[in-house]
This record gives structure tokens, C-alpha cells and sequence, in this order.
């Protein structure tokens, strides 16, 4: 006989806390994910530091396209150590959190935060990262000949925390997206037929989102001392 007092030790488990990069778009497109799945994670939204003025809607960046685009890397280094210290100071106010998760740009940015804040130069007044979540992103040097000399050495370590990864077969970061993955630790990975964006969860997808959220989720009850092998 079934003891009805009984229940899945995942389900009783706080909610993974995480930070999204970045803003009211990336959260609507999020809620195309199930709730069995959204109903598992804490998430809280911040818009990028930075206005883009030619948008004829509130659009906002990490790095302004055209400082990308003219090679300025003076101003490229300013407004990336710019935007890591806003991630930093969202942490502290808003936090503490369990992972960050981001897309597009936003997805290049979280990849790089667990190698930065291992090395002592990012997020250094806030709890290390558990997982991130990577969303059609790839290494920074996508971006054009310059890293951000603050995120030159991110991924010169093999990075061990869990790290969920999803791409389309039609999204233009794919083969980047794929190099990605190379610098993470038995990776999670969400391969879908679409595009830049972040993907409806098919039965194989579901099934990947669910075993990534249980590992970094059972985590959390670990002692400190096994958790840090994990």
C-alpha cells in the first residue's frame, strides 16, 4: 500500500532562483515553456544597461551595436565592465541567486559570468553561481575580433557547474552555439528545428529541462562539502 504522506523529494524542493537576461520581451517569450517547468524556477527579469535611441520601442543592449561595429575597443571594454557590474549590483539587490539564464546577447554574457567570477575579476560580492542557462549564445569573440579584456580568460578553465544549452537547426548562432560547448562540463542540451529563440519543449526537450532542473535543484539539499564536487 502506497503511503500518501509520500512525495517526490524533487517536488518538495525550493525554486531555483535565477536571473534573466534580459528583460519583458525574453519574459513572454519564456512563458512558451510548460508550467510543470516554469512553476520550478524563481525567475526575475532586468533589462540590459543600455538604451538603444534608433528603436521605435524600448529596446536596451550590453554592448551598443555600433560600438561593435566600429571596432571601438576603448569603449567596448567601458560598456561591458559597465554592464557586468549592473548584472553584480542587480545580484545584490534583487538576489541572492541560484543561476542566471540569458538569450541572444544576453545568453553570451551569462556564458561568460562563471568562468569570470572563478577567476576573482566578476561578481565578487555575491554567492557563487550554481548553473547558467544559455539560450542561442555563444562566446563573446562572435561579436567581432575584440573579447572584452575583462572576459579574455572566461573560458580558459573547463567551466563545471550545470549549463543547459539550447540552439535551432536554423538559428544563426548554431555552429557558434555548437563551439559553446566544448567549454562546459557534460552539458545539458536542447537541440530544436527552429530558429534565434527560445524553443516550444517537445517530448525530448522536456525531458532534457527536466533532468538538468533535477541535478542543479537536488544540489541545493547536498551538504556543502559534497556540493562543491558535484
Amino acid at each position: 500500500m502506497v503511503n500518501p504522506t509520500t512525495t517526490n523529494p524533487i517536488s518538495k524542493m525550493k525554486k531555483s532562483k535565477i536571473l534573466c537576461l534580459h528583460g519583458a520581451l525574453l519574459k513572454e517569450e519564456l512563458q512558451i515553456w510548460p508550467s510543470n517547468v516554469l512553476e520550478r524556477m524563481d525567475l526575475v527579469f532586468i533589462d540590459a544597461p543600455f538604451r538603444v535611441e534608433d528603436e521605435d520601442f524600448p529596446a536596451f543592449s550590453w554592448i551598443h551595436a555600433q560600438v561593435l561595429s566600429q571596432l571601438d575597443t576603448t569603449q567596448m571594454n567601458i560598456m561591458f565592465n559597465e554592464s557586468i557590474a549592473y548584472i553584480e549590483e542587480a545580484m545584490i539587490k534583487l538576489g541572492p541567486f541560484d543561476g542566471v539564464l540569458g538569450m541572444s546577447m544576453g545568453a553570451c554574457v551569462a556564458a561568460t559570468l562563471p568562468g569570470m567570477q572563478a577567476q576573482g575579476v566578476a561578481l565578487t560580492k555575491v554567492q557563487d553561481l550554481q548553473f547558467v542557462m544559455v539560450i542561442s549564445g555563444s562566446k563573446l569573440d562572435c561579436l567581432g575580433p575584440e573579447v572584452p579584456k575583462l572576459a579574455e580568460n572566461a573560458f580558459s578553465s573547463l567551466i563545471q557547474i550545470p549549463s543547459l544549452h539550447s540552439f535551432g537547426e536554423n538559428d544563426f548562432t548554431k555552429l557558434t552555439a555548437i563551439e559553446l560547448l566544448d567549454f562546459f562540463l557534460d552539458p545539458f542540451v536542447i537541440f530544436h528545428s527552429g530558429g534565434h529563440e527560445v524553443p516550444e519543449l517537445d517530448e525530448k526537450g522536456l525531458k532534457v529541462m527536466k533532468s538538468f532542473l533535477d541535478k542543479v535543484q537536488a544540489s541545493f539539499a547536498a551538504p556543502k562539502a559534497i556540493r562543491s564536487l558535484m
